[in-house]
């Protein structure tokens, strides 16, 4: 489904830890770290397609998470000319997402990238806050911007501010990686 202006509609997910790390997941056969995302179906609301991406990308269901809110209205982020397809019939320039920021109540154990045929991700790890806008790629940069801006003063209700301190500048994310890899 893309909308008259090009874009598709899809929801993010940001699925954070007490302590205010957040899932960082490895794209299957690619290099690129992003957090899960996926398309609106036509019969989905928003919050529908996000358990559906959930649990299709991480294993989980809506008893390991507790939705702490979402970003109003649409935020959108162009693809870059060589990914768009202007072959195809309607020809999708970017996506408008929903993105959801989502308390993470269950066991590491309890996430399984492998529930489908075709895995979206295959190796995921803990990541400070604000680290996934330095090491996404960088056309979807902007967008993560925006949705974790809007996001942080629900997760610092959770995390506290010292996990989710202000930003101040692109690079006051804190350190990298801390913890370990997800199993595959």
């Amino acid at each position: 489904m893309i909308d008259p202006d090009g874009f598709r509609p899809n929801v993010g997910i940001v699925l954070m830890q007490r302590d205010g790390r957040v899932f960082w997941a490895r794209r299957v056969w690619r290099d690129g770290w992003q957090f899960p995302q996926g398309g609106i179906h036509t019969d989905e609301t928003p919050l529908e397609a996000m358990y559906r991406e959930l649990r299709e990308e991480t294993g989980l269901l809506p008893q390991h998470v507790e939705v702490l809110g979402a970003t109003p209205g649409w935020l959108r982020y162009r693809l870059p000319p060589h990914a768009i397809r202007t072959r195809d019939r309607l020809v999708c320039i970017g996506q408008k997402q929903v993105w959801f920021l989502l308390h993470f109540r269950g066991q590491d154990s309890d996430l399984r990238l492998d529930l489908t045929d075709t895995p979206e991700f295959d190796a995921w790890r803990w990541v400070p806050f604000w680290y996934p806008l330095t090491h996404v790629v960088a056309f979807k940069r902007g967008v993560y911007a925006r949705a974790l801006q809007h996001l942080a003063p629900l997760a610092r209700m959770v995390a506290g501010p010292e996990a989710v301190p202000e930003l101040a500048t692109p690079h006051a994310h804190g350190p990298g990686p801390r913890s370990r890899q997800g199993k595959t």
